[in-house]
């Protein structure tokens, strides 16, 4: 008898568990723009060094891809911040540069790629910095970007924000904004992935058709 009883709990746990994942599916398929805004609130940060193609190529002509981690905020007001440190390396030892962005949000409507996936745009209204971080970067930054800059110098920050900038680029006066999407899962923020052809997001037909490496939430 008492291996029956264990028999039902058993059954009883494994159904509850079925239930509980069922729920949780639904209630993912049925979130709403408002509720993923209220589950991005916070600070989300990449899970290891991520890859992604460039537009730039090899001497051989295959795409030469380039790293970054991401560290992401964003706040109940719609504002955000994003943080990338770009590496030489895949394992994100040799950092070359850091990026900071800081805008507001345009949330767009469902993105077709997930149940409870949203279209959003980021326009970086408010900052955007580069600071070298090697002093290879710095030399490049004084010999493609001088004009209109102070000396490119390591761990010295300046703005780009409506400026001209070559190596980007950005004409005089554009703010940069990207047309991505958003999705969230068990704890985690995917963005779009990066176009196999190394193509921005910077053009709303360019809006992402995949799902990116995830970031988790900041501890």
């Amino acid at each position: 008898m008492p291996s029956i009883t264990l028999l039902i709990f058993g059954l009883v746990s494994i159904a509850t568990v079925q239930q509980s994942k069922k729920e949780k599916s639904i209630k993912q398929k049925n979130m709403t723009t408002e509720q993923v805004k209220k589950l991005s609130v916070g600070e989300w940060v990449s899970i290891s060094p991520e890859v992604r193609p460039s537009i730039s190529k090899n001497a051989d002509g295959s795409m030469k891809p380039f790293y970054l981690t991401r560290d992401f905020t964003y706040s109940a007001d719609g504002k955000f911040t994003l943080q990338m440190i770009n590496s030489a390396d895949a394992y994100g030892k040799v950092p070359l540069v850091k990026i900071v962005l800081k805008g507001h949000t345009v949330w767009q409507g469902e993105h077709p790629i997930a149940a409870g996936a949203q279209k959003i745009d980021y326009i970086a209204d408010e900052a955007y910095e580069i600071t070298p971080l090697i002093q290879g970067f710095a030399d490049a930054m004084n010999q493609g970007a001088s004009k209109g800059f102070d000396k490119w110098e390591v761990n010295k920050t300046q703005s780009i924000l409506g400026k001209a900038f070559a190596p980007f680029g950005l004409s005089e006066g554009q703010i940069y904004g990207e047309f991505d999407l958003i999705y969230i899962s068990n704890d985690m923020m995917f963005w779009g992935a990066k176009h196999v052809d190394g193509r921005s997001f910077a053009k709303v037909e360019n809006r992402p058709d995949n799902l990116q490496i995830p970031m988790v939430r900041k501890k």
